[in-house]
C-alpha cells in the first residue's frame, strides 16, 4: 500500500514517465537472503562476513542465540524492530541451533534486466503483458524514475562502461530524491555507499525526456554487460528462432521471429501518442491476443559501403512477436506489421513519419517475400557505392592523366 501510495504521488511529476523498481532486497525478514532458505530463529546463530559490506533492514523484533556482524555495515532498525539474547525458552519450530549465514549480495548489478520490473502507473491503455522492452530498456534509462521500495534494505553493484549512469529520480526508503541537490546530499550520508558499489556513478538530473518524439534509452554502451548478465552468468545460449533468417532488434541480446519495422519521422511525431494508436487500434484486437509489441526510438550507425562509419541516425522501431509455433511462427505479427504499414501508407503525413521499412521472419515460407524487399535495398545501396567509388576513381585517373599532359 505505501508503495503504491509512493507511485501515486510521484504520478503528477512525470505523467509519462518509466518507473523501473529494483525486485532484490538485503531485508533481515526474506528468507532467500540467508544460505538456509529461511528467516534466522531464536536458537540460531547469525553470521555474517567478516570482510562484506552490507545494509539489512530489520522490520520485527528478533531473539537470537549469537551474532556476528561485519567490519563494515548497517542495521536498519523499523519501529519496534530490534534483538535479544535468546533465554534458553523452548521455541516451536526452532529446535536446529544451526548457524545462518546471510547470503553473497555483491552480484546483484545495476545492469541485470532480471533484476528490475516495469512499472507504469496510470497506464490504462497497456494491455497487461502485452508491451515490452527490448533488453538495453529492461534496465532504467536516462530519463526513467527508479524506484527502490520503501522499508527495504539493498545493495547494487554499479559497474558500468560510462562514468556516470543519469537518471531522472531515485527513491528510496519511501523518499523521492530527483533534484541533483538532494541526491548529492543523500550520496553524503553513511548509507549510499553500504547500497552502491562500483566505478559507475549514478547521476539524479530531475529532467524528464524534452523530445516528445522520444528519447533513446542510452544503455547502448553497457549493452555487452546487459547480456552478459541475462546470459551469460548462467551460461545459457539464446534459443534456436524457429524462423528462417531470425531479426536481429536494436537493444535486443537475442534473434526474434515476427516482424520490425523502422520508422523515419518529423518534428509533429509524439511517440506516445501513436504508441497509444498502435495499442488502442490493433493490438488490443483480438486476431492480436497472441502478438506483443516493443516501440521506442534507438540510434544506429550509418556506414558508407557497409563499412565506414558516416554518422548515427535516430528512428523509432517497433519489434513484434507472437505466440505461434510451427510454421505458423511470427505470423501474427507480420500480419499486425502490415496493417501498421498500410496505416502509415494512409496517415503517416499527419502522424510526423515520414517513411517505414518492414522486415519479416517468420516459420513459413511466405516470409521470404517480405525479406527480399530489405535484401534488394541492400543490394541498391551496394551497387550505388560501387558506381560511386567507380566515378570516384576516373576522376582521379582523369586528373592524374591530365597534370601529366601539361
Amino acid at each position: 500500500t505505501d508503495w503504491v501510495t509512493l507511485v501515486s504521488l510521484l504520478l503528477p511529476a512525470a505523467a509519462t514517465a518509466v518507473y523501473k523498481q529494483w525486485i532484490p532486497n538485503t531485508n533481515f525478514e526474506t528468507g532467500s537472503n540467508w544460505d538456509k532458505g529461511r528467516v534466522p530463529c531464536a536458537s540460531d546463530v547469525v553470521h555474517f562476513e567478516k570482510n562484506k559490506v552490507v545494509s539489512v533492514f530489520v522490520r520485527s523484533p528478533h531473539a537470537l542465540t549469537d551474532m556476528y556482524l561485519p567490519l563494515n555495515g548497517e542495521l536498519v532498525l523499523a519501529s519496534g524492530a530490534g534483538f535479544t539474547a535468546f533465554d534458553g525458552s523452548w521455541d516451536p519450530g526452532c529446535d536446529s541451533g544451526a548457524t545462518v549465514r546471510f547470503a553473497d549480495v555483491e552480484h546483484n548489478a545495476w545492469f541485470d534486466p532480471t533484476l528490475w520490473q516495469a512499472v507504469s502507473p496510470g497506464r490504462e491503455l497497456e494491455p497487461g503483458g502485452r508491451i515490452f522492452s527490448v533488453d538495453e530498456e529492461r534496465v532504467p534509462c536516462h530519463y526513467d524514475d527508479v524506484i527502490f521500495q520503501p522499508e527495504t534494505s539493498f545493495r547494487v553493484n554499479v559497474d558500468s562502461s560510462r562514468r556516470v549512469i543519469h537518471l531522472r529520480s531515485i527513491s528510496l526508503m519511501g523518499q523521492e530524491l530527483s533534484s541533483p541537490e538532494a541526491w548529492a546530499s543523500y550520496l553524503r550520508g553513511p548509507s549510499a555507499p553500504l547500497q552502491f558499489h562500483g566505478n559507475g556513478t549514478l547521476q539524479v538530473t530531475g529532467t524528464s525526456c524534452p523530445d516528445k518524439s522520444g528519447c533513446a534509452c542510452g544503455n547502448t554502451p553497457d549493452g555487452h554487460r546487459i547480456c552478459t548478465a541475462l546470459l551469460g552468468a548462467s551460461g545459457r545460449q539464446c534459443p534456436v528462432p524457429a524462423c528462417r533468417s531470425p531479426l536481429q532488434p536494436l537493444g535486443h541480446c537475442c534473434r526474434v521471429c515476427g516482424a520490425t519495422i523502422s520508422l523515419d519521422f518529423t518534428r509533429d511525431f509524439d511517440l506516445q501518442k501513436y504508441r497509444d494508436r498502435l495499442v488502442q487500434a490493433l493490438l488490443s484486437q483480438p486476431k492480436y491476443a497472441g502478438v506483443r509489441m516493443a516501440i521506442s526510438k534507438v540510434h544506429k550507425a550509418r556506414t558508407f559501403l557497409g563499412v565506414i562509419p558516416r554518422s548515427s541516425t535516430p528512428f523509432i522501431q517497433i519489434v513484434l512477436i507472437d505466440d505461434e509455433v510451427g510454421a505458423q511462427t511470427g505470423t501474427a505479427a507480420e500480419q499486425m506489421a502490415a496493417d501498421i504499414m498500410e496505416d502509415i501508407a494512409q496517415h503517416g503525413e499527419a502522424l510526423g513519419i515520414s517513411s517505414g521499412e518492414m522486415e519479416v521472419a517468420t516459420g513459413s515460407t511466405f516470409s521470404g517475400q517480405a525479406e527480399s524487399h530489405a535484401l534488394s535495398r541492400i543490394t541498391v545501396e551496394i551497387v550505388l557505392g560501387l558506381l560511386f567509388g567507380l566515378l570516384l576513381l576516373g576522376g582521379i585517373l582523369f586528373l592524374y592523366r591530365k597534370a601529366n599532359l601539361r
